[in-house]
């Protein structure tokens, strides 16, 4: 008996198709995909043994939207006694989610990021109308199994949209900055890159794990007067905290209009 299908067999469908087997939310058996694409299917049966692969959604199951923003209304409708609907599709808001499907359906709205992809997401969710703490708890079991996430205020989702859904992309970018720094200085690209990239790792898992604040961290590796302390002096010179404040409220300020000409 299917417990759960996920519409859309995109990279973020597969994400947690194989983060719900891994984290033994639910066996192959009780996951569905549901994906249009034919040759995709054929991919999805390949790559994930035993979870049934539809053409279209099976009636009476609770559902994970995985699908494109401008898909969502026609996935609903298409929906027949729909069970609790999860929607990770980015803009659109529960009101629009609620207003395509059966009266009285849970709807959880969700802000996923992409390294859900490597089992490291950071997701926000909210619940709707009609979801009770029930089906908001099903909702965030779902996204953990594929990193963590956090309930909010639907309103903040927009500033989740700012911070972690396009945070990633600011770390790339700071990524290869270090990487160009370091290639200023004399080291080998690939070096520099490996470097560079290992130190993000390593410094996010730090946070992750010890459960120390970033502030204590920083500091435990800031000798007064050394190079640390001289690099981090530049940072704020140059402007840092300002500039991530800037992309954090510019990109949410995008994420407002974008949901509201949705």
């Amino acid at each position: 008996m299917t417990k759960l299908q996920v519409i859309g067999g995109g990279k973020m469908g597969q994400a947690l198709v194989g983060g719900l087997i891994d984290s033994g939310w639910a066996g192959a058996e009780e996951l569905a995909v549901v994906e249009v694409v034919a040759d995709q299917r054929d991919r999805l049966r390949k790559g994930f043994p035993g979870v049934a692969v539809l053409e279209r959604p099976e009636a009476g199951v609770d559902s994970v939207l995985a699908v494109k923003p401008n898909l969502v209304a026609a996935v609903c409708r298409s929906l027949e006694r729909p069970g609790r609907v999860l929607s990770i599709a980015a803009g659109i808001t529960i009101e629009a989610i609620e207003g395509a499907l059966p009266a009285g359906t849970s709807v959880i709205r969700a802000m996923p990021n992409t390294p859900a992809l490597v089992r490291a997401g950071a997701a926000a969710l909210a619940g709707g109308s009609t979801a009770s703490a029930g089906d908001v708890s099903w909702a965030s079991a779902i996204l953990e199994s594929v990193g963590g996430a956090v309930v909010v205020a639907e309103p903040l989702l927009d500033a989740v949209t700012g911070l972690s859904g396009s945070g990633p992309a600011y770390v790339f970018l700071v990524a290869e900055a270090l990487t160009d720094a370091g290639v200023a200085m004399g080291l080998t690209r690939d070096v520099a890159a490996l470097l560079a990239t290992r130190t993000i790792y390593g410094a996010g898992k730090m946070m992750v794990e010890s459960g120390d604040e970033p502030v204590a961290l920083r500091a435990g590796v800031t000798t007064p007067a050394g190079t640390t302390a001289a690099g981090l002096a530049a940072l704020e010179e140059h402007g840092l905290r300002a500039a991530l404040a800037a992309a954090v409220r510019a990109a949410t300020l995008r994420s407002a209009e974008l949901g509201a000409a949705s």
